[in-house]
């Protein structure tokens, strides 16, 4: 027995060697795509093109989306870049190899931990305050379930909090005795809204029962950015406890810094702005706040991850191959740069936003400005119902968006990415201006 002990120990190291050249191997299918991207993505500051002298159908070569397809619906599921398939694909090959070893053989350990560095840094905190989760959704169900809260506290959010971020405190209340608060936001005045008033729309809200604070860094209907450091302090001034931050809009679109943002927990979904393989998430938990929070599953390890935020994790099996891809996903984005991305998309937005204002029965219900707003944008559609409209623009144009009937809106949430052209944004201006004409 010991000398087989001893050859499965020889074949584990040798494997684990050969792993770690294959990484290397992921690594360089990466380079030559993103090489491209980082020379050639600067911005056309006339506004007339992404990607500068590029025509954009050359970045466009980048993913995988069908000819045909107009894409302007990343703020619901993000397009993969090829390279980053590519790695998420080799891995997925080095791991059939030898499953036992990649999965519960260590080999990919270290390759793990440098993909929570990698995300750590992206997100501006440390790797021990960050999970790995498997989305936005996910982070909130540890926050619901987790947190020390009972008869008489309340948690408080507006009614553009989502839904991932809202049920599941109602589900945990039922048992629990404590109270859920949603209060009415108006969302009609978003256009005119300034970040202080956001700041006092919440902060009024606040009561003496109010224990937690949640609300989206970037919302889901009309893209309204939440100031983030002034709502945390505002709120734990007026005794709130526990401030968390529906982060699915914003990383990867956004530079954040999360650790000197004073908010609690951020939870986020890479699958939409950061362009990761889809089920893998982000969750960041402050490290003052992890001796109040309660993991929601438990197994093997929690000795062992005690006082980081590893103890939130689902660590049985999960898919390590497309967690590593997640670091190639950041690669990608930081090739790009987060001055060439702001610029590109608050292009872009400029140019759907004055396209809306130029055509007759359409209505722009998201912030004017990009420093109170984002690469997502809410228009109204003359009196047309939106989820018809977008049934017909899909079918006629190959348009893909978000129709929304909700909150008083009725309207076509536009998300475009840096893949987006002008072009393609004019496809979405004509079909939205000829509907709202017919209607």
């Amino acid at each position: 027995m010991s000398h087989r002990r001893a050859f499965l120990g020889q074949l584990a190291a040798v494997a684990g060697a050969a792993s770690v050249g294959r990484l290397v191997d992921a690594d360089r299918l990466l380079g030559a795509s993103m090489q491209r991207v980082s020379t050639t993505a600067a911005v056309d500051r006339s506004g007339a093109r992404i990607g500068g002298g590029r025509d954009f159908r050359d970045f466009r070569d980048e993913y995988l989306l069908g000819p045909g397809v107009v894409y302007l619906n990343h703020a619901s599921i993000g397009t993969v870049p090829k390279a980053v398939q590519k790695a998420h694909k080799t891995y997925l090959d080095i791991c059939e190899e030898n499953p036992w070893l990649y999965m519960w053989g260590g080999a990919w350990e270290e390759p793990r931990e440098a993909v929570r560095e990698k995300a750590a840094a992206f997100v501006g905190c440390e790797p021990e305050d960050l999970a790995l989760i498997h989305n936005t959704t996910e982070g909130f169900n540890v926050l619901a379930a987790g947190l020390p809260l009972g008869p008489g506290d309340e948690v408080l959010f507006s009614t553009l909090n989502h839904p991932g971020a809202s049920i599941c405190w109602d589900h945990c209340a039922e048992s629990r005795g404590f109270s859920v608060r949603r209060f009415e936001f108006p969302v009609l005045d978003v256009p005119s809204l300034s970040a202080a008033d956001v700041v006092e729309l919440h902060m009024r809200e606040v009561g003496p029962r109010t224990r937690v604070l949640v609300f989206p860094h970037v919302d889901n209907f009309v893209g309204l950015r939440h100031p983030l450091r002034e709502l945390a302090s505002g709120a734990h001034e007026r005794g709130v406890e526990f401030v968390a931050v529906d982060g699915a809009q914003t990383v990867g679109m956004l530079p954040i810094a999360l650790a000197s943002s004073e908010v609690d927990f951020y939870a986020a979904s890479p699958h939409k702005w950061l362009q990761a393989p889809k089920g893998i998430g982000l969750l960041y938990v402050r490290r003052a706040m992890r001796d109040e929070l309660r993991p929601l599953s438990v197994t093997w390890g929690q000795e062992r991850w005690a006082g980081t935020a590893r103890i939130y994790e689902d660590y049985g099996t999960r898919d390590l191959p497309g967690l590593l891809a997640l670091g190639d996903a950041i690669d990608f984005q930081s090739a790009i740069g987060d001055q060439t991305k702001r610029e590109s998309l608050s292009a872009m937005r400029r140019a759907l936003q004055a396209g809306v204002e130029d055509t007759p029965g359409l209505v722009w219900r998201s912030p004017e400005s990009w420093e109170m707003g984002a690469s997502l944008a809410a228009v109204e559609v003359g009196g047309l119902e939106s989820a018809a409209f977008f049934e017909r623009a899909r079918q006629e144009h190959g348009l893909v968006f978000r129709p929304f009937s909700t909150l008083g809106l009725n309207t076509a949430r536009i998300s475009p990415n840096l893949i987006t052209s002008h072009e393609e944004v004019g496809v979405f201006l004509e079909a939205a201006g000829a509907a709202a004409w017919e209607g």
